[in-house]
């Protein structure tokens, strides 16, 4: 959170001089050229958290241009594993599958180019395709009054899930051609494929299989020279 804050401050705080009145920065947004270039960036918070021992690794590359300095269309590719446990119902998960979101952020001060990014909020629709493998403790069939024991083992089961993002963040121009930048994101799964026996516990790209869910994203960004 103290690295957010710091963005937040370099974003806020540009230079007074660089400032212009109203009038002048909407004649040069209108002269200004629909494409203004792209950026691809990296995910990493998915991969540090994993390597803190977490449960779930994720990481991503972000394509993104800039037409207007005001719509920024977005292309995510990435990359979800989990080999874990759920302490819930001591069944253990194993998956692993690519995802990909596309979507459009809004730069919200697109009408101050002097500043050193972008403020955006956004949205996302997301989707992966993937098996996964479930086992847990052996189950008593009730049809033989317990007497029977039914190994529960399932392996290769096929799922797919769908799902939307609603994304505040922002880009920080770092060094030349660098950047960094945060989103947070608000998702809503919209469909996830289960089995009789089992539903899947992670979903690559969504995380865990919950109806709703907080995320925090952490980028390093790099400028495409055009």
């Amino acid at each position: 959170m103290l690295l957010l804050a710091s963005n937040l401050f370099l974003f806020l705080s540009p230079v007074q001089a660089q400032k212009k009145d109203k009038e002048t920065l909407k004649k040069e947004y209108k002269e200004s050229p629909l494409y203004q270039g792209s950026w691809v960036g990296l995910e990493i918070l998915g991969a540090g958290n994993y390597l803190l021992e977490g449960d779930f690794f994720s990481t991503e590359i972000i394509l993104q241009s800039n037409l207007k300095n005001r719509f920024l269309p977005v292309l995510e590719i990435g990359y979800g594993k989990t080999d874990a446990t759920n302490e819930t119902n001591n069944l253990h998960y194993k998956t692993s599958a690519p995802y990909f979101r596309i979507g459009m952020d809004y730069n919200i001060f697109y009408l101050k180019p002097y500043l050193p990014g972008f403020l955006f909020g956004g949205v996302r629709y997301g989707l992966t395709s993937f098996s996964y493998d479930v086992d847990g403790p052996t189950m008593q069939d009730p049809n033989y009054g317990g007497i029977i024991e039914v190994p529960f083992n399932y392996t290769g089961l096929k799922s797919n899930a769908n799902w939307l993002e609603l994304v505040l963040g922002i880009k920080v121009k770092i060094y030349k051609r660098f950047n960094m930048g945060w989103t947070v994101r608000y998702k809503l799964r919209m469909n996830a494929k289960g089995h009789t026996n089992s539903q899947p516990y992670y979903i690559p790209g969504y995380g865990k299989n919950n109806s709703n869910s907080f995320n925090l994203m952490y980028n390093l960004i790099y400028d495409l020279p055009f």
